[in-house]
């Protein structure tokens, strides 16, 4: 029995899918102990946008903690917290038109803002029900898990868990039906059962719901409904932000502004913990204190940051580069799906967020099974893991890009193969 086996809990997941002890990282390879090179489609489930121990971030963090910067502030005001806010302002808040959001640092995970964002919507609007989506994922503490729709996570708080109304996503009840349609009508019935509510949380892209992309017509109803009766649009960008879709916030695309938005994840982009909400200036309700925690904000990920948006986000050219190798998977996934699907596959996600939906979670998961044994880390989502999802580092180098594409192929052929005997 190793350290591991010996002293963690059986709460583990990913080192189940991938059991060998990682040592070194550089952009989009993990290099194990035993100097085995594995080409990374993982990128810590989204949280290495720009790749592992990405040069110019190391030495920027290196160059602060030598000099005594600050580690740990509380919420006190700090010159790398001062830096990061003028590059968010700069770089991201008003090219896209949202001067008028503040910024509040929560505690360093997704779901902890996610809770912020819900609470202060209820606070703001005085309303308790909150609408979310069938497949989406927002956290597993309380509040965010009660917004989660997979009934493995919600199954362990043994609780009931209140406060969400959720509606059908974009597509959960087949071609041809906007699902928004219930969602209008509940709202306009008094008899729906479906009390007003304060927000709506949305993913644009369904990440760990296996990649259902909403539709830029679906997205702009939602919004329009959500501002026609007065219900806040929550954003949750967790996974998809950060330049993921292709540009910086997923939902620019679809041209609509949120009113709160949560980021975490790729935000600190070099894998340090960090996580805010962005939220209009009148909903700024807080009384001081009213949501605080000991590591709101990350001085640390506050250097990194604030490197990587001046890295990044001074122009399009980042972001178009994104787009053209999103291009590039879409095209090689769909060879994939034509050539070895026997009909029975097809492509999910949007961005540099996509992948293959097979019949089921087991052909999925001896895809990615088989894919690690060849040097290739990728994993499965969706509600039965039947998706192989495809979150590859936004700077990965082409070369290495189409390597694990190669892999890829090679293990769907050979899956899909053997399963087609099967059924003959």
């Amino acid at each position: 029995m190793n350290i591991f086996e010996q002293r963690e809990s059986d709460v583990r997941t990913y080192s189940r899918s991938f059991p060998v002890t990682f040592k070194t990282a550089r952009n989009a390879l993990l290099i194990a102990e035993n100097g085995t090179a594995y080409i990374d489609f993982l990128a810590g489930a989204g949280t290495l946008n720009y790749g592992h121990n990405n040069p110019q971030l190391k030495q920027a963090l290196l160059d602060y903690i030598t000099a005594d910067g600050i580690t740990h502030g509380l919420d006190m005001f700090t010159c790398a917290k001062a830096n990061f806010l003028r590059a968010l302002e700069t770089h991201i808040l008003k090219p896209r038109g949202m001067q008028d959001f503040v910024v509040q640092f929560t505690g360093p995970t997704g779901t902890n803002a996610v809770e912020a964002a819900m609470k202060i919507a209820r606070k703001k609007t005085g309303r308790s029900n909150i609408v979310a989506f069938t497949n989406g994922f927002h956290g597993v503490t309380q509040g965010a898990l009660a917004a989660t729709a997979n009934s493995y996570y919600r199954g362990s708080v043994n609780m009931p868990l209140a406060g969400i109304s959720h509606m059908p996503f974009d597509g959960y009840l087949g071609e041809g039906v906007d699902s928004l349609d219930y969602f209008e009508k509940s709202i306009l019935d008094g008899s729906s059962g479906m009390d007003l509510p304060a927000a709506v949380l949305v993913e644009t892209i369904q990440g760990e719901g296996g990649l259902n992309a909403a539709s830029i017509p679906w997205l702009q109803r939602l919004a329009a409904l959500c501002k026609a009766h007065d219900i806040l649009l929550i954003v949750d960008d967790i996974q998809a932000g950060c330049g993921r879709s292709g540009r910086f916030f997923s939902f620019e695309e679809a041209g609509i502004q949120p009113d709160i938005v949560t980021l975490s994840k790729s935000l600190s982009g070099y894998g340090l913990p960090f996580a805010l909400v962005l939220l209009k200036r009148e909903l700024d309700c807080w009384n001081p204190g009213e949501h605080n925690g000991t590591f709101r904000g990350n001085n640390h990920a506050f250097i990194t940051a604030t490197k990587a948006i001046e890295l990044f986000w001074q122009d399009d050219t980042f972001a178009a580069g994104v787009r053209e190798k999103a291009a590039f998977v879409h095209k090689r996934l769909q060879e994939i799906s034509k050539r070895y699907g026997h009909g029975a596959t097809r492509l999910k996600g949007r961005g540099m967020m996509q992948g293959i939906e097979f019949a089921n979670g087991d052909i999925a998961s001896e895809i990615t099974s088989l894919a690690f044994e060849k040097g290739l880390v990728i994993e499965t989502s969706g509600s039965d893991g039947q998706v192989v999802k495809c979150l590859v580092p936004l700077t990965i180098e082409q070369a290495l890009l189409e390597k694990g594409l190669l892999i890829l192929e090679q293990c769907v052929a050979s899956v899909m193969a053997k399963n087609v005997k099967k059924a003959v």
